[in-house]
């Protein structure tokens, strides 16, 4: 019996500790590196592209004759990143969030300083020109993060059914000629901002009067929306089920593949830039090897392959600056270089990470404006009427068939 025990204590200890050992190496010796990204957010394989994952791990044996497995996993969002490694749940060796949350995470202790000896590539990022300096708001040291791409917000627009007269501003999402075919963001943080830019505030006001006035805005343009979308973007401007839509710049070039009646602007008051950077949490099991992927992905080949997979813009100098690169972008949309690059004398602004009372607030506006009926009081009280007659009938048959009574009990509960 105690052998038995023993086994079975041996066998548990073993298996509670394969996570530990997955995290440094597999049977075969290979060491895996666990990387987490958005999704659809790297050159992987598929449609013929370039597979750098792949790629690194041969470059990885042959460079150092270690045999290193990328483990490679998706997120869907900020928050749902920083909530799995603020768990403890799960490690990684390299992350990629937005410009806001690197600061938070910097704030928090939870991201390592990068050795830049082991990123020599990080010489062809061109700061000052996302910047206008070598270091960015969310990493004044620029010290923990090396930026992987960058994104705008624009407003997509089919030409078939929109005007070319009322193009220019964030006021065509507030035009009611165009009522039921406006989409608009489906998160607080971009749909607050397209209401702030319209009424001229910065989208990282600490004025909670702005913050309540841009919710007035929003609820005046929610009776002339067709719907609060995400990805569901794509499908409706593809088909021609809707008109007007803002979204990230990269993703109006996919949209245009499959309809080549949209159009893209930068609206004239101004609108959003991000940065989505990699990183190295500190609870990273293998910081260096973490430090080459990132090196990696910051080579030639490698960017570019990303660069024209995702189709936002890159910060490397060795993408921006190759010709077939450029080609490429413009035989996909012939305004493509001038859509992710030409950005001089367009209002950009970052947004940062707001304070606890802040986030409170706009999720507080946010609930308000998605719960808020936009049904008048007229259509209101005909429904009270409605409902208050079948409550009679429900009574009158209940009274005159009681055999329905079991009927009845579950057609109203």
């Amino acid at each position: 019996m105690k052998k038995f025990l023993t086994t079975l204590l041996i066998f548990s200890l073993l298996t509670l500790s394969l996570p530990l050992f997955a995290s440094c190496g597999g049977s075969d010796g290979a060491v895996t590196l666990y990387v987490y990204n958005w999704g659809e957010y790297i050159s992987d394989g598929s449609e013929g592209s370039p597979d750098v994952n792949a790629a690194f791990e041969d470059w990885y044996k042959e460079t150092y004759g270690v045999t290193v497995k990328v483990n490679y996993s998706t997120f869907s969002s900020n928050e749902d990143m920083y909530a799995k490694l603020n768990s403890g749940a799960s490690h990684y060796d390299v992350v990629v969030p937005s410009d806001y949350m690197v600061a938070r995470m910097i704030e928090e202790g939870m991201l390592r300083k990068l050795n830049k000896e082991n990123i020599p590539n990080v010489q062809y990022i061109d700061m000052a020109s996302m910047f206008g300096n070598e270091n960015p708001y969310y990493d004044p040291e620029n010290a923990y993060s090396v930026p992987y791409t960058y994104g705008t917000v624009g407003i997509i627009y089919n030409t078939t059914m929109v005007d070319e007269a009322d193009i220019g501003s964030w006021d065509i999402m507030w035009n009611e000629k165009y009522e039921g075919n406006i989409l608009q963001f489906n998160n607080s943080r971009d749909a607050f901002a397209t209401a702030l830019f319209k009424l001229g505030y910065d989208v990282n006001t600490e004025n909670e009067a702005e913050w309540r006035e841009a919710l007035s805005l929003l609820m005046t343009q929610k009776p002339i929306v067709q719907g609060y979308v995400m990805d569901e973007i794509f499908n409706k401007m593809e088909n021609g089920s809707a008109a007007i839509a803002p979204y990230y710049a990269g993703d109006f070039f996919t949209m245009y593949e499959d309809n080549e009646d949209l159009a893209f602007f930068y609206p004239e008051e101004g609108t959003n830039v991000f940065v989505d950077a990699m990183c190295v949490p500190t609870s990273s099991q293998n910081p260096e090897i973490a430090e080459r992927y990132i090196d990696f992905m910051l080579s030639e080949e490698a960017a570019i392959a990303n660069a024209e997979y995702i189709c936002y813009a890159s910060p490397n100098k060795l993408v921006t600056q190759n010709e077939e690169y450029r080609a490429a972008m413009e035989e996909l949309h012939p305004d493509a270089m001038e859509i992710l690059y030409g950005t001089d004398g367009i209002d950009m602004q970052f947004y940062e990470n707001l304070p606890t009372e802040r986030l409170m607030l706009l999720n507080e506006l946010w609930e308000d404006l998605k719960i808020e009926s936009s049904i008048n009081v007229s259509i209101i009280v005909m429904a009270c009427l409605i409902v208050g007659g079948c409550a009679a009938a429900g009574i009158f048959f209940f009274v005159r068939k009681r055999r329905r009574k079991r009927y009845i009990d579950g057609l109203w509960n």
